[in-house]
């Protein structure tokens, strides 16, 4: 007998001619964030064998990976005979506390001499025998016992855990989060993650009018967000003589449109030099002023790559669930301001008109600011298991 835990893939197992690459991709995401373990995958199960026997290590740690639907934890029979699995079924439910239970056989093994339904009554007869007190309950046990006959070994387990589902990290590629300090871009980027897109990160800071505590507030967020993605890039553009230059020349009641396009014209450029597919950002559809469905549109006719808002549909108590289940929300409500929200007009255009746009922002030399700022950001790489930030690259 050996005990293991083996992986179920879930939405991975709906692709086909693509399979593999899936599977082949999410295993070399764990080996990233799981060592000295054993790993062998089939079409059907990814198979990991602890080296050192701490299973709730790594299961902890693939709690937090993407593209795995359930872990379970199994003992792995290589003798078949009848009777040895009866006396390891027994030695597993020993160990455990229930009153009802239900037994399942899955049998990929055709040529075995007894189908599912007789392994069923005969595996349930013997627990009832050698284990006093117990009930089936075929609707809604306390435990379900799942009997695998395979084609070199039997696999006996109960409970499975839930795992986090999607796509493995990278494989639909690379996207920009546009990363405030607020609560909804940290969930639209756990949401982006789980599709599969492979996150980096963009902040604007706008300093001496944005503190530093901001800028490591941001960081914590990121850091946050690497425990999904392995690793992220954050790359910090410095966005005062920007935000001065709108706030300057550029009628108050558009000060956010403006600056937001500009934004977005800084991280598509951000987007083309790291082979970036799409920018991502927490824009939630009527929240504010700057996310009507007017505003957005005249926002987003500056770039031409998609953008990607996980969380337009969702109203701010969705969110806030989400930013509390992936723990960023008490990092997200620390009271330092960004950019974002420190020249907030009192009453910004709701209805921005795009032409009109195009002829503020003849007011100011904004290629040559934009230039300026992308050319002198900094990139800071953070890793998930590190408490500091990796040098400026």
């Amino acid at each position: 007998m050996q005990k293991l835990i083996f992986l179920k893939y879930g939405e991975l197992s709906t692709k086909k001619e693509n399979r593999n690459f899936f599977i082949k991709l999410l295993n070399n995401n764990i080996k990233k964030v799981l060592e000295d373990v054993e790993i062998t995958y089939d079409y059907g199960r990814m198979f990991i064998i602890p080296k050192d026997n701490n299973f709730n290590d790594v299961i902890n740690k693939l709690q937090n990976v993407f593209g795995i639907h359930e872990i379970v934890v199994a003992d792995r029979l290589f003798n078949k005979d009848l009777e040895a699995i009866k006396k390891e079924v027994i030695n597993v439910l020993q160990t455990k506390q229930f009153n009802t239970f239900k037994v399942e056989v899955k049998r990929s093994d055709k040529t075995y001499p007894y189908d599912g339904m007789e392994l069923r009554k005969i595996l349930g007869s013997v627990i009832l025998k050698n284990i006093p007190n117990l009930k089936v309950d075929v609707n809604n046990p306390d435990i379900v016992i799942t009997i695998e006959i395979r084609q070199k070994e039997v696999l006996i387990y109960s409970d499975g855990i839930k795992g986090l589902g999607g796509y493995p990290v990278s494989s639909l590629g690379k996207g920009i989060l546009m990363l405030s300090g607020g609560i909804d871009s940290p969930v639209a980027g756990y949401l982006a993650i789980k599709r599969g897109i492979k996150l980096e990160a963009i902040y604007f800071e706008s300093p001496p009018h944005t503190s530093e505590a901001a800028l490591d507030k941001v960081k914590k967020l990121a850091q946050r967000l690497a425990l999904y993605n392995n690793d992220i890039k954050l790359h910090i553009i410095n966005f005062t003589a920007i935000q001065e230059a709108i706030y300057k020349n550029i009628p108050h009641d558009y000060l956010i449109t403006i600056m937001r396009r500009m934004m977005y014209r800084i991280s598509a450029i951000i987007a083309s030099r790291e082979n970036a597919k799409v920018l991502i950002n927490g824009e939630s559809i009527g929240q504010v002023a700057s996310q009507t469905l007017t505003s957005m549109n005249a926002i987003n006719a500056v770039v031409n790559i998609p953008v990607i808002r996980p969380v337009a549909c969702f109203d701010k108590l969705e969110i806030i669930a989400i930013a509390k289940k992936i723990e960023t929300f008490a990092t997200s409500i620390l009271p330092y301001e960004d950019c974002c929200t420190i020249f907030v007009p009192d009453h910004p255009v709701i209805n921005p008109d795009k032409h009109r746009c195009e002829e503020y922002e003849k007011l100011i030399d904004y290629e040559d600011l934009i230039y300026t700022a992308v050319k002198n950001k900094n990139t800071i790489l953070i890793k998930a298991e590190n408490k500091e930030f990796a040098d400026i690259l």
